[in-house]
């Protein structure tokens, strides 16, 4: 689509939008378009109006990635004022398992495979590309780990990741997961026996 530009951020960034700017870093403001999202894999599209001499980012082989190698972290942490503000780490292990919660619930709904990074990643990271040492795109800023006495815990969702995502919404697809309909619940508990008409023999 040569008409089209699209980009790709977080979908906790854009669900309360109703209109979308794309700022590029010669101050033009494009009025942008949300394509879809997914919930889940945290990930959505917009799509602006195509502008010459601006190219796609080269996407990074995740592959061959391997605990200490560089990264650098792009985004606007804190806001517009910090914009293009860039990090440096390394990455601290690959295929990492995260808990998310879609609440402020102390448990979790599902669980997502990250790439887990030491550069620093504040507010305003999120949907921002995580690089590789070449410059080549490896993921998308998604969360970090924030409590006292933790630090450098960002977490990138993996690239191959976000294209399959990214292309089934350009693509107008549905993205479906299955769903386990399992719920448990402690029968030693006699409130909980007589609510649901459970008869156990304690």
């Amino acid at each position: 689509d040569l008409n089209n530009t699209y980009i790709i951020t977080n979908h906790h960034v854009i669900e309360n939008g109703n209109n979308y700017k794309i700022t590029y870093t010669d101050g033009v403001v494009l009025e942008g378009t949300l394509v879809g999202s997914d919930e889940y894999s945290d990930i959505a599209v917009l799509k602006a109006d195509t502008r010459d001499n601006y190219n796609a980012v080269t996407l990074g082989d995740i592959s061959i990635l391997k605990a200490g190698d560089t990264t650098f972290a792009i985004g606007s942490p804190l806001g517009e004022a910090y914009s293009y503000s860039v990090t440096r780490g390394i990455i601290s292990g690959k295929d990492r398992l995260v808990e998310i919660s879609l609440s402020n619930s102390s448990t979790s709904d599902y669980i997502i495979n990250v790439i887990q990074t030491d550069a620093a990643v504040n507010s305003g990271n999120s949907g921002g590309p995580l690089c590789n040492a070449n410059g080549d795109v490896i993921g998308v800023i998604s969360s970090k780990i924030a409590s006292t006495g933790i630090e450098g815990m960002g977490f990138a969702i993996p690239i191959d990741t976000v294209t399959e995502k990214a292309n089934t919404i350009i693509n107008g697809d549905n993205i479906t997961y299955p769903y386990l309909g399992i719920s448990m619940m402690n029968l030693e508990d006699i409130k909980n026996n007589y609510r649901y008409n459970i008869n156990t023999n304690l």
